[in-house]
């Protein structure tokens, strides 16, 4: 990411409707130099993602929101990193709260609760600008994202990273669902990208079929492993199928791997026995 001072509302580049950055204050291994928080338009404001319950961030957001408005706060999934801020803010500023609600399982923010029910491809209209909810399962059960229909800009959250790929949780989070909603991405007209991590990217249809090419490729290295190791622990396979990442990662990394495991097993190519996998002949 380019330097930046976190708090600090920087301005991205959109044609129609303002968008600005604000990095968080929670820099971390899992969260890079921090948390995106981005606001959108000029008097009728929306802001995505405002990260951790951080005093010094909340009063970061007022001072950008100044004297406009802030109508919606939109949440894309309620990991720590993302959704908990959303309730001080709205208490300060009675701003909407979008999203989907936590799932019952651990490591899930319970503090959000959204205004009512939203769908798959409901439109939030701020007069000024739309904003379309665009389900998008696979981290978690409950991520959306956001796409800014005037600009063609996605606030892709942990759905789409610039310079990593995102950890998949099961068992909230699903590998097919992941690549069945990176798939219908492709589908939909976009200009830009702006993640929760990293840097706003403009090339987003080839970033989208990188990303599902990583992840095939990586597919294949799992069933790779299991020819090569027969019947295996997680523990053994992530060594194999995760060579190319740093030790500190490799926790995260069998997430992920158990993922790959459970989307090969639904599809009949992979079993697993007492802890142990093997591939399906």
């Amino acid at each position: 990411m380019k330097e930046s001072e976190a708090g600090v509302a920087v301005s991205i580049a959109t044609e129609y409707v303002p968008v600005r950055r604000l990095l968080g204050r929670n820099p971390g291994p899992m969260t890079g130099p921090g948390t995106n928080s981005y606001l959108i338009g000029k008097q009728r404001l929306s802001l995505v993602d405002p990260g951790p319950r951080d005093e010094a961030q909340l009063q970061s957001f007022l001072e950008a929101i100044g004297d406009a408005t802030l109508e919606n706060i939109l949440i894309t999934h309620t990991h720590a990193d993302h959704s908990p801020g959303a309730l001080a803010l709205h208490e300060a500023t009675g701003a909407r709260l979008i999203g989907l609600k936590a799932p019952d399982v651990a490591g899930h923010d319970k503090t959000f609760v959204p205004d009512r029910l939203f769908s798959d491809e409901d439109i939030v209209d701020c007069g000024e600008y739309k904003i379309q909810l665009i389900a998008t399962p696979g981290h978690v059960s409950n991520h959306i994202c956001f796409l800014l229909r005037d600009e063609q800009l996605l606030f892709t959250g942990d759905h789409v990273l610039q310079g990593t790929t995102p950890v998949i949780l099961p068992p909230d989070g699903d590998m097919a669902a992941y690549l069945e909603a990176l798939e219908r991405l492709l589908t939909i007209p976009l200009k830009l990208l702006a993640p929760a991590h990293g840097d706003v990217m403009f090339q987003p249809y080839a970033e989208i079929e990188k990303l599902i090419a990583h992840r095939l490729k990586r597919e294949q290295k799992v069933l790779a492993g299991l020819d090569s190791l027969g019947a295996c622990s997680l523990d053994e396979l992530v060594v194999t199928v995760y060579d190319d990442v740093s030790p500190q990662l490799i926790p995260w990394a069998k997430k992920t791997l158990m993922a790959h495991l459970i989307k090969l097993q639904q599809e009949g190519r992979v079993s697993e026995d007492n802890e142990l996998w093997q591939a399906q002949q």
